[in-house]
């Protein structure tokens, strides 16, 4: 299988090997680096042959690599062939001379040898811990077109600004059911509309966590499966509408590949950023809001603010709506008129975002079902949810927040429809996001179920219960889900 990268006018030479992490060229340079270093021990009649063809490999990638942009995972591997490259071609140009060849002693020249094959070797691991994201092929009946839009909510003062007529402002990642687009079509952007903004939000999301930008460098690199601004899917049908929001500092970006796979059956995912909680979020007129909010390392304080800020996101998403309900109006320009079915929508969210889509449900009785993915409910239980609600969460652990699942249980209790909570085995907060995909797979981190594993889990789970509560679907749901982990069912009358 194989990812294309942003600069598709280069041709292959810069597309992702699925499961070797590398371009075709990256992956042409490592045998050239080592038979550069091995040259020198192979008997006398090959040596010159060996040493020109791989010389000839490495400068060739070395210039291409130049141009179409060189990952850092390739400078270990260049970095040794550049100290070999003079030691290995020194005795063929005495040769043409007339001098003497020149080798050093082996005893001096092996462990050279040993260091420069080590380094080598570290560009593949580092390719394979931080790799270029390749995306699941969507497995839905419908090819996949997203969109970006920005709205303007009148009504709502910015209460992170002083400027009292600065008034909310969200974007929004529309994920939808398209025709399929001509071949050659060039594919959506990963965490952008243009590679600049790709890189904004990518420095900006490594930051938050300590990461030196460079570290995640083939994140921005990234192609998806959606195609910007492609036709909507012919057949007149009215598709259910998804909301989602981010983790806290999280972008409207960071569940790309459950977006598809939604948009592929049917579903328009509407994704939102949430200006000056998102790590970045570039605004159709170029400027960029960065993240104001932050921990203060006190519980209490920091409890107090995460109600005030999931306060803010819940009203983001009924004002998403309401604008979605809009542009199925026709009251809003856009392809999607008449598209949407606003009469059958779930809310969703990722951490804060989860706390979010709890608060959002409980306000707005427009949302028929909730999602949260490993979300600490912040803010009240009251009201009671009215809508079936499923919660994802991470396996349970020594270190999970001990008034987590109690207060998740309390909330699903309390709710007069059917709700499910499934705790799955392997999974980490981050294994509910894109972060499997591009971080080293470190269990602590992303959860042990692997890269293919974990967003598959994700989108089978939410995917039963959206077909179930918002398309009626016969059931069985409860038969689903417990295949993945250890599922609890709560029914209106608080059994389980």
């Amino acid at each position: 299988m194989w990812h294309r990268v942003p600069r598709p006018e280069n041709g292959r030479v810069t597309e992702i090997i699925a499961g070797l992490y590398m371009s075709p060229l990256e992956f042409l340079a490592l045998p050239g680096a080592v038979a550069l270093v091995v040259a020198r021990w192979l008997p006398p009649a090959a040596r010159p042959r060996v040493t020109i063809a791989a010389g000839a490999i490495l400068v060739l990638s070395a210039i291409v690599l130049s141009v179409v942009g060189i990952r850092w995972q390739m400078l270990p591997v260049l970095a040794s062939a550049a100290v070999t490259l003079p030691f290995a071609l020194s005795p063929l140009l005495r040769r043409r001379t007339g001098r003497p060849a020149w080798r050093a002693r082996w005893w001096l020249a092996l462990p050279g040898s040993v260091a420069c094959v080590g380094l080598i070797a570290t560009g593949p691991v580092a390719a394979w811990a931080f790799p270029v994201p390749v995306f699941p092929e969507p497995s839905g009946r419908f090819a996949v077109g997203t969109r970006v839009v920005q709205w303007t909510d009148p009504r709502r003062p910015e209460s992170f600004t002083a400027d009292p007529n600065d008034r909310r402002t969200v974007v929004v990642q529309l994920w939808y059911p398209a025709r399929k687009s001509p071949a050659g079509a060039q594919r959506a952007q990963y965490l952008g509309r243009t590679e600049h903004e790709a890189r904004t939000v990518s420095d900006a999301l490594a930051r938050q966590v300590g990461l030196p930008g460079f570290l995640v460098d083939g994140v921005p690199r990234a192609r998806t499966h959606s195609v910007f601004n492609a036709s909507v899917a012919g057949g007149g049908g009215r598709f259910p509408v998804v909301l989602f929001s981010p983790g806290s500092g999280g972008v409207r970006a960071q569940n790309t590949a459950w977006a598809e796979e939604l948009a592929s059956h049917g579903y328009v995912v509407a994704a939102l950023d949430h200006p000056y909680d998102s790590a970045a979020v570039v605004l159709a007129d170029g400027r960029t809001i960065h993240a104001k909010t932050a921990s203060t390392g006190d519980r209490d304080k920091d409890d107090k603010l995460a109600v005030d800020w999931t306060a803010v996101r819940a009203a983001d998403l009924g004002f998403v709506l309401t604008q979605l309900d809009h542009l199925d109006r026709g009251e809003i320009t856009g392809p999607l008129t008449g598209r949407l079915d606003t009469g059958r929508v779930a809310v969703t969210g990722h951490s804060m975002g989860g706390a979010a889509a709890l608060q959002a449900a409980r306000q707005d009785h427009r949302f028929d079902a909730v999602i949260d993915l490993d979300g600490y409910p912040h803010g009240p239980t009251s009201p009671s949810l009215h809508q079936p609600t499923l919660a994802l969460t991470q396996a349970i652990t020594p270190a999970t927040d001990p008034h987590y699942i109690p207060r998740l249980t309390e909330a699903l209790k309390l709710s007069t429809a059917t709700s499910y909570r499934l705790t799955i085995p392997g999974a980490a907060h981050l294994t509910f996001m894109d972060s499997p995909l591009y971080l080293p797979p470190v269990p602590s981190i992303v959860g042990s179920l692997g890269r293919t594993t974990s967003p598959h889990v994700v989108a089978a789970t939410t995917l039963a219960f959206l077909d179930t509560t918002l398309r009626d679907k016969p059931s069985g749901l409860a038969g689903v889900l417990s295949g993945y982990g250890d599922l609890s069912v709560y029914h209106p009358d608080n059994s389980r």
